[in-house]
């Protein structure tokens, strides 16, 4: 998913200009919060005040509260609503992020899994990367089950499920095209393996890790669209819930919870943390990250 940004854009002489109004912070907090459950607090009202300004420009609005109204009662609110999440949010991301973590994913969650499958005589994997921005993370997961698995993995029913709130980087996601720099934690011998260097230095995904992945669009602030999730053997959620509100993230780790199937595994940022938040989990303790278990 992608998030709010802790470092101001460079203003514009029209940002000098436009300023927001206490009553229209509030209005445009409380209505983003709503509609997806990001919270921005009182110590970044800048976030509103410089990335709103163009959007308010290229509508030929005045102000932040003619914005407001605009996004409740136009008839082009719900177009708005879709670039109202991408200007607020921002992403970063890359191939490999956390190796500590992956390795504990790859070691010892991965392969638990598929034992216990091997054990059922089943070979079906689910896992969701909720929150999958550009594609990185769900990409990366898919390239770890293939070296994982190998050739066996033509044998397994295996899906990656990706969503994310902005329309804009699940397109990104879908072109499975790359930067350098997205590259940049990934090892050298994974690039060569998986990805095409094309002639204007961008890195082409192997359509064999792309054919593990379904990317769709999903707001974590919508009940009925998490409960439509099919249920999972292993959900990542990473670097998204630090930055809701308590409440929200105990709605969205619930989510979590009952999509996961008995003994699934929940995968959070390293920042992050379910003190305070829920008990349902048992933490298992690995070197370089925690696992979250569903024990029941």
């Amino acid at each position: 998913m992608r998030i709010p940004i802790a470092t101001p854009l460079p203003t514009s002489p029209f940002r000098k200009e436009l300023k927001v109004t206490d009553d229209e912070f509030r209005q445009l907090r409380d209505f983003i919060y709503v509609q997806c459950g990001i919270f921005i607090g009182e110590n970044r009202k800048y976030l509103i005040e410089n990335r709103l300004a163009n959007r308010i420009k290229e509508l030929s609005l005045t102000s932040y509260g003619e914005y407001y109204n605009f996004l409740r009662f136009d008839p082009n609110k719900r177009a708005e609503l879709t670039k109202l999440f991408e200007v607020v949010t921002t992403n970063e991301t890359s191939f490999y992020r956390n190796p500590p973590q992956l390795q504990v994913f790859q070691d010892v969650v991965l392969k638990s899994h598929i034992e216990n499958l091997r054990k059922l005589n089943q070979k079906k994997l689910r896992i969701w990367s909720a929150g999958c921005s550009t594609g990185e993370e769900p990409y990366t997961i898919a390239i770890i089950i293939h070296e994982v698995l190998k050739q066996e993995v033509l044998a397994w029913d295996i899906k990656i499920t990706a969503n994310d709130l902005s329309e804009a980087v699940l397109a990104t996601a879908r072109r499975g095209v790359y930067s350098e720099y997205a590259l940049r934690t990934t090892p050298q011998e994974i690039v060569a393996k998986y990805f095409v260097k094309e002639e204007n230095k961008t890195y082409k995904l192997d359509p064999k890790i792309k054919h593990l992945v379904s990317f769709g669009p999903i707001n974590l602030n919508d009940k009925q669209q998490l409960a439509r999730v099919e249920r999972s053997h292993i959900v990542f959620c990473r670097n998204v819930i630090i930055y809701f509100d308590d409440e929200m993230k105990r709605r969205v780790i619930n989510a979590f919870y009952d999509n996961l199937l008995p003994d699934g595994s929940l995968l959070i940022g390293h920042s992050e943390s379910l003190h305070n938040i829920s008990r349902a989990f048992k933490p298992e303790h690995h070197k370089g990250t925690i696992v979250y278990r569903k024990t029941a």
